[in-house]
């Protein structure tokens, strides 16, 4: 389907593609990878035509709908949350006035055996076929499904999507993105600031899409789960293995042995070329064979290794100072922002030695807690911090955290106090910062730059505590690998907030939920809690709230003649009998939206467009019956008005 020969690109002298050659095919589901700074998301923007190259051929299908999710979008305000998302259809609309002025001009048109006529009949036949793809009446349903996959709610559709932080923003674009429904789509980690629920909804959307994918992802359980190949790209090729991502570092890991035990053989071989050109370089009667072997080695195709492969980032956090048995403490914590209430009531007891992951959607208050608990925020309630305990703060935002005016080395300098200011070279180096990199400004470095200085900040001094807010945002699968690691070997107490979900497999041993102001405790591992999660969402998926039923009675016996009370009792039955009928309905109407909702939930699903129509009509029929309930209680608060 895309045809990528002999692709060539350098910048400043340097090769970031050289002669690169591979294929997309239409069901494709390829995992892009290699090392920061490699070029994934340059050959992205490759296909899609952002960037130019300096050499070789990039082939697409003339029809082809390319769906490209970069990693920095930019916001189209005015709109709201359902308005934006349904510019996904612009295209559909356009092609739908498109067809319609074409069959207007077709009723004008008397030259029947002309080309242009026949040409003018083929585009209605083309757009009409482009336009079955999509039934009109189904394409608010379909919004709908996609926004509650990634975590909205009915009353957001609503709001302005300036309401809303840059990840759920996001969201809207990921939702555009799918409902656009192209034939391939590029996505460069298309799971930043997503929650772990939305994240597995849409590594279900997308293991299920019958189109191609190529996936840029450090999330190593999102790549096993969508892709099943895997392009690597190093010194400027493609390695094309034919199977997902953990796979693949076997088979890489192999290759790589091959390459060095053939790096290890090629050098000696050259070394000895060498030593046989400089001994008999002299001699005359050696000439012939001397001039032999230089020009042999011009001709050796030098086998590389990447360099990089052999830096490892290599830290431990100090041994934890002893705390008190309690760490942290809170009774009744709530935090209000405005009218807006993030947690309520919140009791919390961490002990000493837990290592324990806060998890939930974006905007249920994570992050408001670590940072309450990092005294950054005021609050209503109590908390206590217990007795010696120093806490050490990793923010999920580096750029609000570090000053970017600084260098790298001030950043340590500026904190660290002791004898361990003679070593902060050393730990920069640790962190793969060499000593040209360690004079740069703050402000110059890549997110995964500024993630490894924020990490090296905390092992300047022991910590008790340690509250990590995201850490792995920005950081490549190797050096989260490393950071896991640092943290089982921690013996403190730790806190983690983290959508990751391989990240957190085996690193925490409680998790705690953060859902409508509460936080609900799951004493296991993440796979524990998404056990458990997939078992109650069975049926707790957007349940509707049941209508509370009308039992008081009227009493009215001093106030009316026995006539006028009995007939008033008639009547307020008749009115009951009718709420009851009616409630009933409604409540069979419910069950259907929630069976119905279950489905829409699920992007495996094969609905069709009966199968929304059907949503529709339901969801219209509930409305009727809410409007008939609400006039009959209407008049039951006539008769108490009366009394």
């Amino acid at each position: 389907m895309i045809s990528i020969n002999d692709l060539s690109i350098s910048f400043s002298g340097k090769d970031l593609f050289n002669n690169v050659s591979f294929q997309i095919d239409k069901s494709d589901k390829i995992g892009l990878v290699g090392k920061n700074g490699s070029g994934k998301t340059t050959l992205l923007r490759l296909i899609i035509g952002e960037m130019s190259y300096d050499t070789g051929i990039i082939s697409l299908p003339k029809d082809i709908k390319i769906g490209y999710l970069p990693q920095n979008l930019n916001y189209n305000e005015g709109k709201t949350v359902m308005e934006e998302t349904l510019t996904a259809f612009d295209e559909f609309k356009n092609l739908k006035i498109e067809l319609e002025n074409a069959n207007a001009e077709l009723t004008e048109r008397t030259d029947f055996e002309s080309d242009s006529y026949k040409k003018l009949i083929d585009k209605v036949s083309d757009l009409s076929y482009k336009l079955s793809f999509q039934n009109e009446n189904t394409i608010q349903a379909e919004a709908e499904q996609v926004l509650k996959g990634l975590g909205f709610v009915q009353a957001d559709f609503d709001r302005s999507t300036s309401e809303f932080s840059g990840g759920w923003r996001m969201r809207v674009e990921i939702a555009k993105l799918l409902l656009k429904k192209p034939d391939v789509f590029l996505l460069d980690e298309p799971t930043n600031h997503l929650d772990i629920e939305s994240i597995q909804w849409i590594e279900n959307f997308l293991a299920d899409f019958k189109g191609a994918i190529v996936l840029i992802s450090h999330d190593r359980r999102f790549l096993d789960k969508v892709t099943s190949r895997t392009l690597e790209i190093s010194l400027g090729k493609i390695y094309d293995y034919n199977v997902s991502y953990s796979k693949y570092k076997f088979l890489r890991a192999e290759r790589r042995q091959q390459e060095i035990a053939a790096y290890d053989n090629q050098q000696s071989k050259i070394k000895q070329t060498e030593r046989f050109i400089e001994r008999f370089r002299a001699k005359a009667t050696k000439s012939v064979q001397v001039q032999s072997r230089i020009k042999m080695l011009d001709k050796i195709d030098r086998i590389e290794i990447e360099p990089e492969d052999k830096q490892t980032i290599i830290f431990n956090f100090p041994p934890a100072p002893r705390a008190g048995d309690i760490v942290l403490e809170t009774e009744s914590l709530t935090k209000n922002y405005g009218n807006h209430t993030v947690i309520k009531n919140i009791d919390f007891i961490l002990n000493r030695g837990e290592k324990i992951a806060f998890v939930g959607k974006n905007g249920e208050g994570k992050t408001t807690l670590a940072r309450i608990f990092n005294k950054e925020l005021d609050y209503e309630g109590n908390l206590k911090i217990g007795h010696n305990v120093s806490i050490g703060y990793f923010a999920q935002n580096q750029d609000e955290t570090l000053d970017k005016t600084i260098t790298v080395f001030d950043t340590l300098d500026h904190i660290a106090v002791g004898d361990i200011r003679t070593q902060l070279r050393k730990i920069l180096g640790s962190f793969l910062f060499s000593n040209d990199d360690i004079e740069k400004k703050v402000g110059v470095l890549s997110g995964g730059e500024r993630a490894r200085l924020a990490l090296a900040k905390l092992i300047l001094q022991p910590y008790s505590l340690l509250i990590l807010d995201e850490p792995t945002n920005h950081l490549d699968i190797p050096a989260k690998d490393i950071l896991k690691q640092a943290l089982l070997k921690y013996d403190g107490t730790l806190l983690i907030v983290s959508h990751d979900r391989d990240f957190l497999e085996g690193l925490v041993d409680t998790v705690y939920e953060f859902r409508n102001q509460k936080i609900k405790q799951y004493k296991g591992d993440i796979n524990y809690f998404l056990e458990k999660k997939k078992i109650e969402n069975i049926d707790q998926l957007n349940i509707v709230r049941k209508i509370k039923e009308t039992t008081e009675k009227i009493d009215s016996v001093n106030k009316e003649d026995y006539v006028q009370r009995k007939e008033r009792k008639r009547q307020l039955a008749k009115i009951q009998r009718q709420i009851e009928k009616i409630e009933g309905e409604i409540e069979d109407f419910e069950k259907k939206i929630e069976e119905i909702e279950d489905k829409l939930a699920n992007p495996a699903g094969n609905q069709n467009h009966d199968f929304f129509e059907d949503y529709e009509i339901i969801k219209k029929s509930l409305e009727d019956k809410m409007s008939e309930w609400e006039v009959l209680q209407m008049q039951i608060e006539d008769f108490e008005d009366i009394d």
